[in-house]
């Protein structure tokens, strides 16, 4: 029990934080808490599909190349992880009718990102102890984080747009992106110090979220202000 919130801490502090700064107008809890679960659950299930079917075409997992293990951080892990969290917040948060304005598109991005990161971060600490829980919630728990902010900033922008289509697939695009440099610098560890590529791109992503939040932010304002 105690391992689990060790594994959950994290996950809940980057909850609170994305929900204390939708100043405007909150979403309904119920609509959070089951975008948490579709992440939890049907984002895993979805993933785990995905490994599969890449694992049958390109069978990558022990091997050392730089090559292959780009692949495998950018058009499996990268891909496979988004891909599962773009569905549900496509398919499910965007068509809601509390999704009412740009920073929505933040809040149910990360609130699945977060249900699919606590469900990963609870495997990964009962396997491995504390240290892991403490080791993720530098690193991996913030990385999935800011790859849902970047991707729901553009998803909160298509919902009002009539390009719709071409902003929803560049939030994608960057959340793979991102998720997938993080990774790749992660799997070349026989590479003495490139980790610290990991670190660099977790950075810019970080960066890019505060602004992404402060942007969207300013637009709930003004629309609050013009009604």
């Amino acid at each position: 029990m105690e391992l689990i919130v060790y594994a959950l801490a994290p996950v809940a502090i980057v909850i609170l934080y994305i929900y204390l700064k939708d100043k405007y107008e909150k979403e309904p809890k119920r609509l959070l808490l089951i975008s948490f679960l579709l992440g939890a659950i049907v984002s895993i299930i979805i993933t785990t599909i995905l490994y599969g079917v890449f694992d049958l075409a390109l069978p990558l997992t022990n091997s050392l190349s730089v090559w292959q293990q780009f692949v495998q951080a950018f058009f499996v892990v990268g891909f496979s992880e988004e891909l599962s969290k773009y569905l549900i917040v496509l398919l499910f948060a965007q068509r809601h009718k509390a999704f009412n304005e740009p920073f929505d598109g933040i809040v149910y991005a990360v609130m699945v990102s977060m249900g699919f990161a606590a469900t990963e971060n609870i495997f990964y600490v009962m396997e491995s102890g504390p240290s892991t829980a403490l080791l993720r919630a530098f690193t991996a728990i913030p990385a999935h984080a800011t790859f849902a902010i970047l991707m729901g900033y553009f998803m909160g922008k298509a919902k009002f747009s009539s390009n719709r289509i071409i902003l929803n697939l560049t939030g994608l695009c960057l959340a793979i992106l991102f998720h997938g440099a993080y990774d790749f610098f992660l799997f070349i560890d026989f590479i003495p110090g490139i980790w610290v590529g990991a670190f660099i791109s977790l950075f810019i992503a970080l960066i890019l979220s505060r602004k992404a939040i402060k942007k969207h932010q300013e637009i709930s304002y003004f629309n609050i202000e013009e009604e």
